[in-house]
């Protein structure tokens, strides 16, 4: 078996979409019912070529456990030679990998690979900057759900290989009560006391987690309170508070773990960063460790390392995925 040491951090896992399924509805969409009717006309079956990726921009590498398997799926016997791993940093210039094999396959298979490795680079590069502007902070980068459809998976482990941490990566997974949710059921208590009780008809509590989202500080003291009453009902289950008990009122969340304070870094100018964290900055104090907190919302790699200085405990930042710079990769073949 060929090693895979080009390929450095392992895909996520997800329980109904695969890699092999994403790339199969890739092959699909561009080769259609008839197939790649410009090779098949003007190249031999015969043909045998040489191709080699180039990268034509800087940037951090990712996608290659992908290429390998679109290679798989198209045609197992082409070679593949890899001159780079996912997670470098290479320069223009560079060759990443080399390829020999039947020239029809090459073809087919050439945008496929091509469209996975320059977009999961892309995110790999934004990540990696942010990440590195973080250097010396315990903050860590989470990118969101503002994935391209059909490709949550490939994108979210881009980001993984640019050196960021992965939030959610659905809607099943993690319990996120946002603003909507809360107008919808009443207010933070009653969303975040639903939550609980469908993680306890359900059977989630071994895994599940809850997040709730907040924008001022009334609603972070409100999340406050179910925190620090929780924290006391857990002292005093384990008899450190003997003799105390909370009101039957009162919300208790044990799977409720982390705080989004939302567009509290506010923009301005004239400030480091070009913004203002100081109400921020007084929500993540307020918490303290209650539970982890992420900063969400006017985060750019000029304001990313201002916002960690507040001690939260992640910073998301959807850009990573929804507002993508693909790496500038180039796929040349020769024939003989």
């Amino acid at each position: 078996m060929a090693s895979k040491s080009h390929i450095t951090i392992p895909c996520p896992s997800h329980p109904t979409v695969s890699v092999a399924k994403v790339i199969k509805a890739a092959l699909e969409e561009d080769a259609g019912n008839y197939g790649d009717i410009t090779t098949l006309a003007t190249i031999p079956e015969s043909t045998q070529a040489v191709a080699t990726f180039t990268a034509k921009s800087d940037g951090v590498l990712a996608g290659l456990g992908v290429a390998d398997d679109v290679l798989a799926a198209v045609d197992p016997s082409v070679q593949v030679e890899w001159r780079a791993r996912d997670g470098d940093r290479v320069i223009p210039g560079q060759t990443l990998g080399v390829l020999r094999g039947s020239a029809r396959s090459i073809l087919l298979a050439e945008r496929v690979m091509l469209n996975f490795m320059q977009r999961m680079s892309g995110i790999a590069t934004a990540t990696a900057a942010m990440v590195a502007s973080l250097e010396g902070l315990s903050t860590k980068v989470l990118e969101t759900r503002k994935t391209a459809p059909g490709l949550r998976l490939v994108d979210k482990w881009a980001v993984l290989i640019g050196g960021g941490t992965n939030h959610r990566m659905g809607l099943y997974d993690m319990m996120m009560i946002k603003d909507n949710h809360i107008a919808a059921a009443g207010g933070i208590r009653a969303a975040v006391q639903r939550a609980e009780d469908y993680i306890r008809d359900q059977g989630l509590g071994d895994w599940m987690s809850i997040e709730v989202e907040t924008s001022t500080l009334a609603e972070v003291d409100e999340v406050v309170e179910i925190l620090r009453a929780t924290r006391a009902a857990a002292h005093a289950s384990k008899g450190a508070d003997a003799g105390v008990t909370e009101p039957a009122t009162t919300t208790i969340a044990p799977h409720l773990r982390r705080v989004m304070l939302d567009n509290m870094a506010r923009r301005d100018p004239s400030k480091e960063g070009g913004v203002d964290v100081t109400l921020l900055a007084e929500a993540a104090g307020r918490i303290g460790d209650l539970a982890e907190t992420e900063a969400s919302g006017n985060v750019t790699l000029s304001s990313i390392r201002k916002i960690a200085t507040t001690g939260v405990t992640y910073v998301s930042v959807g850009a990573l995925t929804h507002s993508v710079t693909a790496l500038d990769i180039s796929l040349n073949i020769q024939t003989h």
